[in-house]
């Protein structure tokens, strides 16, 4: 299959739902009455939105009231328009107010949590179907999050509380971060509630020395696990989780979250914002996810990433590289609230559970082949995919016999938006394949057939970039694979020097010129080069880049030579791609001490699930390292 030429490639920047066809076999997954909550910030305007959203059938109406802070005004808002919901519970709803979509996912618990990333504007979006909350189910110990959009300087709050589920809520204790990292904190006393139409009306006592005052209207899960809302005539959102219980902390989480920066205010700088939907694995201690971040400049990034947790924490920790301090809950959930100077809050719920029979792809299964990022990273032309599913392929693993590598192998293709992939490998399990060069469009649809079986159909979205780098455990998050120009691998015990240039390899980096066919062993003579221009960072120390492009006589392997600059901790750092799209900061890399000294202990991690323990990549000769001529 012939590549297009690059130059006439037209790679969607943006998530435009206009021209796509998404999914909607989880439209199901939406249906019926939802309370909600959204607070938009634009750069001239703040807009609070709350009420019901009945959806049905892949459309939705509103009984909301809007208020807006430019101009005070407020009223009712009660438009109509469409969603789509994948079978991962993954989609977008229309939104009217902005003109540009709500992306995000529906949780195991009925949940939606989701931003508008597409447009020039920070915003998070929560949902619960209504049923019949009573107040009963307002019952046991919180904590919530809260967080003030629209005061001089923004702030958060870790709201805690014990409700006895027949209206009183009695003291809340309060801890608030601005633009400094010692919190203030306060005791609110007497805070009561009552139930109207399955919603609660809480009021906390107006005094001015509170930081939250008069009447929140909160919304809540049907079980009562997880709280939600804010005030009816401010631009506030307050997010809780129900606690006093072993939480049960694991597996594929989907979240949402909004982020201030205010570090610069005490130097008289400006506040910076970030909002984002995504998705993350977490096991035994290791996280690994994806975020599509928007930080109110337009352009909408993927960021994967690598973090830790303490096993047997049941999700409540303090991550100070952020820093968020999070909380486990009810249900495996987890609340999420930033310490100073950067306040924050965000809501991570367990992703749905999909049950499936004969050739079947798991619809969260399509994951980079290097970095392991979770699915709604989506994909990138020319980037090797994993998919996961049942009765993929034959029950012992077939890789390629050679290249150019087959679109039919073992009696199994993998078709991509209707064109036949090249196939790595295939199993009952697994099965890997290169997205064909052409797949030019905004979303990509994914089907394996085998022996003349077809199965369901899975949609990703199409990106420019998606980098990932392959590393030496294939976990994702360990060392990278990585050569030195004598061609011995970048370990510990043969650690990289500053100055030195180390080929690094990779998957998902986009488009290259001069194209190549579909699966045939990239040349050396001339190299194909990526498209797009790639910036690399060692533990966020800018590395310079020599070369960019196909590792020559392999298919779907691009190789980064980076040059380690000085000044690093010797030990283990983390590398950093930075692509137009997306930055990805997983694996890591060995930087020797230039004292000579020994390095620092090796951190080491077992992959995150078993399945995920993948064959090594099938190549058959170790990569050659490129110098430009």
């Amino acid at each position: 299959m012939k590549s297009i030429c690059v130059g006439l490639m037209v790679l969607a920047t943006t998530l435009p739902v206009g021209a796509q066809t998404w999914d909607n076999t989880g439209n199901n997954l939406l249906s019926g009455s939802y309370y909600f909550r959204e607070v938009t910030v634009t750069a001239n305007d703040t807009y609070a939105i709350y009420g019901t959203i009945t959806f049905s059938n892949g459309t939705y109406t509103m009984n909301a009231v809007e208020i807006e802070a430019a101009n005070g005004e407020g009223g009712a808002y009660t438009p109509s328009g469409t969603y789509s919901i994948a079978a991962s519970g993954f989609g977008f709803i229309s939104n009217s107010l902005i003109g540009s979509p709500i992306y995000g996912l529906v949780g195991a618990n009925g949940v939606f949590v989701g931003s508008i990333t597409e447009a020039s504007v920070n915003d998070i979006f929560i949902a619960a179907p209504i049923t019949s909350q009573g107040t009963g189910t307002l019952s046991g110990a919180y904590s919530a999050a809260y967080i003030q959009s629209d005061a001089q300087i923004p702030y958060d709050a870790l709201l805690q509380f014990s409700s006895n589920g027949s209206g009183t809520m009695g003291n809340v204790n309060v801890t608030a971060y601005a633009d400094s990292s010692t919190p203030t904190t306060q005791t609110i006393n007497g805070v009561n509630y009552y139930v109207s139409n399955n919603a609660y009306v809480v009021t906390f006592p107006t005094n001015n020395t509170n930081l939250v005052i008069g009447q929140e209207y909160f919304y809540s899960s049907p079980d009562g696990s997880i709280i939600f809302g804010g005030s009816p005539q401010d631009f506030d959102m307050m997010v809780g989780v129900r606690t006093g219980s072993t939480s049960s902390f694991g597996g594929l989480y989907y979240e949402a979250g909004f982020q201030f920066d205010e570090s610069q205010v005490a130097g008289g700088g400006g506040i910076g914002s970030n909002s984002f939907y995504g998705s993350f694995n977490a096991s035994n201690g290791v996280i690994l996810a994806h975020q599509r971040d928007q930080d109110g400049s337009g352009t909408a990034v993927g960021f994967t990433y690598y973090d830790t947790y303490p096993v047997g924490s049941g999700g409540s920790y303090t991550d100070q590289a952020l820093p968020f301090q999070y909380i486990g809950g009810a249900g495996g959930t987890q609340l999420g609230i930033g310490i100073g100077p950067t306040p924050g809050i965000s809501l991570a719920v367990p992703a749905p559970t999909f049950p499936g029979s004969g050739v079947y792809i798991y619809p969260t299964g399509i994951v980079n082949a290097a970095s392991y990022a979770p699915f709604t990273a989506g994909i990138s032309p020319g980037e090797m995919v994993l998919l996961y599913g049942t009765n993929l392929g034959p029950a012992k693993l077939q890789g390629a016999p050679s290249l150019p590598l087959p679109t039919n192998l073992a009696n199994v293709k993998v078709l991509i938006n209707n064109t036949p992939a090249p196939l790595v490998y295939v199993s009952s399990g697994q099965v890997a394949v290169i997205v064909p060069y052409e797949i030019d469009t905004s979303v990509a649809q994914f089907q394996v057939i085998n022996n003349g079986q077809n199965s369901n159909v899975v949609t990703e979205f199409v990106n420019e970039t998606t980098p990932g780098v392959f590393t030496q455990d294939e976990s994702g998050f360990g060392y990278a694979a990585a050569l030195h120009a004598n061609g011995s691998p970048v370990t510990p015990d043969n650690a990289a020097q500053a100055g030195e240039t180390v080929a690094v390899f990779a998957s998902g980096l986009g488009p290259v010129f001069p194209s190549i066919l579909d699966g045939v062993g990239a040349p050396s003579s001339p190299l194909s080069k990526t498209s797009n221009t790639f910036s690399a960072d060692i533990s966020g120390t800018a590395a310079s880049i020599a070369y960019q492009g196909l590792a020559p006589g392999f298919a779907g392997l691009y190789q980064i030579n980076i040059t380690i600059p000085s000044g690093l901790s010797a030990g283990d750092n983390t590398i950093g791609l930075t692509g137009p799209d997306s930055y990805s900061s997983e694996a890591a890399i060995s930087v020797a001490d230039p004292t000579g000294s020994a390095a620092p202990a090796a951190r080491l991690h077992k992959p995150l699930h078993k399945h995920w323990a993948m064959r090594p990549l099938p190549l058959v000769k170790r990569p050659a390292t490129v110098t430009e001529k």
